[in-house]
């Protein structure tokens, strides 16, 4: 799975579904095979050569991947695995975009006060490209940075990958 908040919902199929007599053992299996796509790629390993992105860029630990999944880890290996990125640390990374799933939605005062924190944090890292595993992650950042005025380039870890593996800046 490729999106974060996704994810983390099929993961949990299984606890989910867990009294329903017809699904509950289907759900528990479909569940226990659900990766995120950075956990697969780092169980495969580089496998294709990496041409070099000279960029700083930052990291956004969706809420979705590194609370409910866990996985914090993996996506960094995978952006640091590329030659010439230097991964630089969000302040208040375990704080949430806002994006929250419709959270942005239903309550758009504080999500957009959260999302403008994240970018403030996000611009006060130098990068110009920030990677998030999540779409809505993605817009939240994106949109808060630029009602600051900043321009901010947000990517899914395997944008940025595709970009390497392509020669692509």
């Amino acid at each position: 799975v490729n999106a974060a908040g996704c994810g983390s919902s099929m993961k949990g199929y299984g606890h989910l579904l867990r009294d329903d007599t017809q699904f509950a053992m289907r759900a528990a299996r479909f569940a226990e095979r659900v990766r995120d796509v950075s956990e697969l790629l780092e169980e495969l390993g580089p496998i294709a050569p990496r041409h070099p992105i000279r960029a700083k860029i930052a990291y956004h630990d969706a809420c979705h991947l590194a609370h409910a999944q866990g996985i914090r880890r993996q996506p960094r290996n995978l952006l640091e695995g590329i030659p010439g990125v230097e991964l630089v640390p969000i302040a208040e990374s375990e704080i949430c975009c806002g994006s929250a799933g419709i959270y942005n939605l239903v309550e758009p005062e504080p999500a957009s006060e959260l999302g403008e924190r994240k970018a403030r944090n996000v611009i006060a890292t130098g990068a110009r490209i920030v990677a998030s595993a999540n779409p809505g992650c993605t817009l939240q950042i994106e949109s808060s940075a630029r009602r600051l005025g900043h321009k901010v380039k947000v990517l899914h870890p395997v944008e940025v990958l595709d970009r390497s593996l392509h020669g692509r800046k």
